[in-house]
């Protein structure tokens, strides 16, 4: 939308037998800076395809009781300001990777928390992709599933890879039952 915008305005100035621009302020800084990438290196594997780096984060936030995950995997998964933002009962949160980390690693090593994918929707343009994955989560992996919902993913493939620019969560409530046409996967696949 803002680069129609800034092309039309272009093409209108640039217009043969057009008046010329009237004087203007000077240009403002943009406040748009350049998205930086972590500085843990990702396994190649991990970020290779859509579906390697959706694997990746549920496999490594998922695990028994007692073990202690990954963390320099998570932070070389997403971009080093992406926000992940949880919708509940506190209304939408927002955080960083490292307050994830902080606030719900302990939880999901001592209690045990094995999340997985059971649906998606992917949609894809060129290097971006959004990504609706329906989760249900489990104690450990014979338990009952205690929690399902959708996890919104918005991803970029920059510098020959994919990362996470940002996941945005539901739970699934009595109020706010899962659609059923996001507890199956839609047939996408990835282009580019």
């Amino acid at each position: 939308m803002i680069a129609t915008l800034l092309s039309a305005a272009m093409l209108t100035a640039a217009q043969p037998g057009s008046a010329p621009a009237a004087q203007t302020a000077p240009a403002r800084p943009s406040p748009f800076v350049p998205v930086t990438t972590g500085s843990v290196p990702a396994n190649p594997a991990d970020v290779g395809s859509l579906d390697a780096i959706m694997r990746a984060v549920y496999d490594v936030i998922s695990g028994p009781a007692g073990q202690k995950r990954d963390w320099n995997r998570m932070r070389s998964l997403f971009t080093s300001n992406a926000r992940l933002m949880p919708k509940g009962g506190r209304g939408l949160m927002s955080g960083s990777v490292e307050d994830y980390i902080t606030s719900s690693g302990p939880q999901l090593e001592q209690n045990g928390f094995i999340e997985r994918e059971i649906a998606r929707r992917v949609e894809q343009y060129g290097d971006i992709a959004h990504v609706f994955s329906t989760y249900e989560a489990r104690q450990s992996a014979s338990g009952p599933v205690f929690l399902r919902g959708i996890n919104s993913f918005q991803l970029v493939r920059h510098e020959g890879r994919w990362w996470v620019v940002s996941i945005m969560w539901q739970a699934e409530s009595p109020q706010n039952p899962l659609p059923a046409q996001y507890l199956t996967s839609r047939p996408a696949g990835e282009r580019g």
